[in-house]
């Protein structure tokens, strides 16, 4: 295996109003690089108290400190600061996600890393700009509205992609004059850690950027039911959202949920067919299928099924599976040991249900130690099969057969889930067509997984609500306030 070149690998510490401190308990527990299944190194794990020590950091940060006060183009400039900052050590975050999360380096290097910088750019533009209304009230008043900080935000930021979803929140939440407590995944902790260095060494005040590691089930609820905090953003399983939907109501606060999906990735007969299969294919097993936009149904032409998964075969069998920090690698192992066993027994339910196993379905040994599965197609299944309804979150691919386009759509539209959709075809009419009938919250045409930070994101039905990413991003960040000037 490679070494990490960049990377610090001592023990980490909770990051609580501005300075590295040890969790009020002492407990800590290791983070494990899923390619070799061996520790990296000893985090501190959040429990109550400490949520509760960061929680009052933040306030104290948003009522008495200058963040919220500050002109606000010089926030834009420290948040400017910190992207410059990412960039210059984007190595080292980098193999940070490479060891903690399985991500192959080339991904990590070339998309995480600078996509990560260049939201928080993007906001660092916004926090200037983010302005009210003189409205046409009556005519013996003058009435103008204001948008102001929401106030000390609470955001839970899963393992798939450590980073990249937490500074969906930070830069947003920074850029309206908010204060934050982050709690990254117990299991990946390291990179928000280290960013969070990052915004002190820019010049973010400390309190307004705290970050707390540690289980769901004690830092997280925590941090859900604590009364300093005025808004949870989430990003993480439906059945999770639901809950913090719920322990949110005791307080009444704001809450935005990014939650699951089991998007579909619809091919007509008329598509590229070559273009499709490379979309489908990255589609699904981008990050190991760990993606919550992962285009795990692929609803295929009938006439055209049989082609499209002979492409899908020969380009999934090319993805070079092995060490992450290896540039030649192109597919990472499951983030856990847990998560391995939840892949694979979905394989086993859909053998069971009766789907076609072409490809993959087991366990790659050679690759590794580690948790590896190989990329694993499905054929001849149907949209009622639980591996068609449910999230499985690794490289496994539904393929399903529909014979026209209302059928096609009825089946892209028959699950719990809205979140993405993928379409492939040549004629211009039906993509505007179907885009428009798609319950999803993105839809790509001709393409997948794109992204850009000025392009919202997010879901429809169970898939959540609110938007991350571009100025809708910013609503869930601020309240709207109306002032009335008497002029009569």
């Amino acid at each position: 295996m490679i070494a990490p070149a960049h990377a610090d690998l001592s023990p980490r510490r909770l990051l609580i109003d501005g300075k590295p401190v040890a969790a009020r308990d002492g407990r800590t527990s290791p983070t494990v690089n899923p390619a070799t299944a061996e520790p990296i190194c000893e985090v501190a794990q959040a429990d109550v108290a400490d949520v509760d020590l960061a929680v009052r950091a933040a306030r104290r940060a948003f009522d008495e400190g200058p963040w919220p006060r500050m002109n606000a183009g010089e926030r834009g400039r420290l948040l400017h600061r910190l992207a410059d900052l990412m960039i210059g050590h984007a190595d080292e975050l980098a193999e940070l996600e490479a060891i903690d999360a399985g991500k192959p380096i080339t991904e990590a290097r070339h998309v995480d890393v600078p996509f990560s910088a260049e939201v928080i750019e993007y906001y660092g533009g916004w926090a200037s700009k983010i302005t009210g209304e003189t409205l046409p009230a009556r005519d013996e008043s003058f009435v103008y509205s204001l948008r102001e900080p929401v106030g000390v935000v609470g955001a839970i930021v899963p393992w798939n992609f450590p980073l990249l979803l937490a500074v969906w929140k930070v830069g947003p939440a920074l850029a309206a004059g908010c204060t934050m407590v982050v709690k990254p995944s117990e299991t990946t902790p390291l990179s928000m850690l280290r960013v969070g260095e990052l915004a002190l060494a820019a010049g973010v005040p400390p309190g307004v950027l705290n970050v707390v590691p540690g289980p769901g089930s004690s830092a997280g609820d925590a941090l859900v039911r604590h009364p300093g905090v005025d808004k949870i953003a989430f990003t993480g399983s439906t059945a999770v959202g639901q809950e913090i939907m719920r322990r949110c109501a005791d307080t009444v606060k704001r809450v935005t949920l990014e939650l699951g999906g089991k998007s579909p990735n619809v091919v007509f007969a008329d598509a590229d067919l070559d273009a499709a299969a490379r979309g489908a294919v990255a589609g699904i097993f981008y990050n190991k299928g760990e993606v919550c936009a992962a285009g795990s149904r692929i609803l295929v032409e009938r006439e055209v099924a049989g082609e499209l998964i002979e492409r899908m075969k020969a380009r999934a069998a090319k993805l070079t599976q092995g060490d992450t920090l290896d540039p030649k690698t192109r597919l990472g192992p499951q983030v856990s040991q847990a998560q391995l066993n939840k892949v694979l027994g979905w394989v086993a339910r859909g053998r069971a249900e009766g789907a076609k196993l072409v490809l993959g379905g087991e366990r790659n040994a050679e690759a590794g130690p580690g948790y590896f599965v190989r990329p694993t197609i499905f054929a001849d299944a149907t949209n009622e099969m639980a591996i068609a309804q449910e999230e499985i979150f690794g490289p496994v691919a539904t393929v399903i057969p529909f014979d026209d386009l209302d059928q096609a759509l009825a089946r892209a539209n028959g699950t719990r889930y809205g979140l993405a959709a993928g379409v492939w075809t040549r004629d211009v009419k039906k993509a505007h067509r179907v885009a428009r009938a798609l319950q999803a919250g993105t839809v790509w045409v001709n393409c997948y997984n794109v992204y850009d930070p000025a392009a919202s994101f997010g879901g429809f039905r169970q898939s959540g609500f609110g938007r991350e990413l571009g100025s809708a991003a910013l609503e869930g960040y601020t309240e709207r306030k109306t002032v009335w000037i008497d002029l009569g």
